[in-house]
């Protein structure tokens, strides 16, 4: 067992079987994951999740993110042929937030909490997702992704692009979209990465994250994709079991630092990685996704080299498109524990066609 947080464990672990169950470090989240792969052989009589629906109508006028369809506040979409962006009808954060009242006790705090959400449709279609798209179609959701950064980020130290896709996810509308909410806080995991990012700086010289990219494109047995200025790889520490860490080759601490070939680039491989994980079970495949980049607003005229951009995927499926991995019990009280290693998820992903199952027999 570790000794202490950040510290390593006492016995040589890694050169244990890959089948026998040992703790791994997370220096991104400064904390640990218990691996327990033979787990993944038991069997399952619990709860089977329902595929996603097949036949998703392309338009449907009841649907409040087709074009022209009208959305919950009676407002009517704009007949919009590529991206689109609009207020969150029902948002999280709102620029105008009265200030909580002073604390009587240290143990009873509240700060203030402002902010903007934001809704963004990534195509008029309700029946394509990412991998589905066309790579023209991609570049054009990261420039807006990079936009929406940039112009929030002008004021707000933390926009946070996110999406979850599938039911599953907790995504309650078929069309493909994300979200994007600015603070005027830093939230727990932006803090956590900043914290540990700046210390490993400090202390090695190099991003944390840099560096991790240079050993795993050196390693390769983590690695699921990579292209000329981007890898994918499912982490040492990941928590999910299908979980992937995209990083960029170079240095780059913001979205919208990317030149025109990286976003490119990016387009490609994010492509590639969401047709792998459709090929995976063969499903449309729900996960959470999201970009870490240095944090904006007062941040900006500060010195952030620690920071390196990043985004985290995080699906649930485990053994199928109906069994997924649930974080309960163990994992809520103690710590996460995964059910098969990184180089077996990774394996698996990187073995996968790059064809989408929809489109074989085309």
């Amino acid at each position: 067992t570790p000794s202490a947080a950040g510290s390593a464990p006492e016995s040589p672990l890694l050169s244990l079987p890959a089948e026998h169950q040992h703790v791994r470090y997370n220096p991104l989240r400064d904390d640990w994951v218990l691996v327990s792969a033979h787990r993944v052989k038991r069997p399952w009589q619990g709860q089977l999740e329902k595929p996603p629906p097949e036949d998703v109508p392309r338009w449907d006028p009841k649907n409040p993110l087709c074009p022209g369809a009208t959305r919950a506040n009676g407002e009517v979409n704009p007949n919009y042929e590529g991206t689109f962006v609009f207020p969150n009808d029902f948002p999280a954060l709102q620029p105008d937030a009265k200030e909580p009242d002073d604390s009587d006790h240290p143990l009873f705090q509240a700060a203030p909490a402002r902010g903007v959400c934001k809704v963004m449709c990534f195509h008029p279609w309700s029946d394509l997702t990412l991998p589905l798209m066309s790579l023209p179609e991609i570049r054009a959701v990261i420039d807006a992704w990079a936009e929406l950064a940039t112009e929030l980020g002008a004021s707000y130290p933390w926009v946070q692009i996110f999406e979850n896709k599938g039911a599953m996810m907790g995504c309650s509308n078929p069309h493909p979209h994300c979200q994007v909410w600015a603070s005027s806080f830093l939230p727990n995991e932006a803090r956590l990465e900043d914290r540990t990012q700046r210390q490993h700086l400090s202390q090695h010289g190099v991003p944390m994250l840099l560096e991790y990219a240079e050993q795993e494109a050196y390693r390769k047995e983590r690695l699921v994709v990579e292209n000329t200025d981007w890898l994918v790889v499912v982490p040492y520490w990941a928590t999910w079991p299908y979980q992937t860490l995209l990083l960029p080759r170079r240095h780059v601490c913001r979205l919208q630092d990317l030149s025109d070939s990286e976003k490119d680039s990016l387009a490609s491989i994010m492509q590639r990685l969401l047709i792998k994980y459709d090929n995976l079970f063969e499903v449309s495949f729900p996960y959470s996704m999201g970009w870490h980049g240095a944090p904006t607003g007062p941040y900006l005229e500060e010195d952030c080299r620690h920071w390196q951009l990043h985004a985290h995927y995080y699906p649930p499926l485990l053994r199928s498109a109906t069994v997924r991995k649930f974080m309960v019990g163990y994992e809520m009280l103690a710590q996460a524990q995964r059910d098969l290693t990184p180089e077996q998820a990774a394996e698996r992903l990187r073995s996968l066609p790059e064809v989408h199952y929809k489109k074989r027999a085309e």
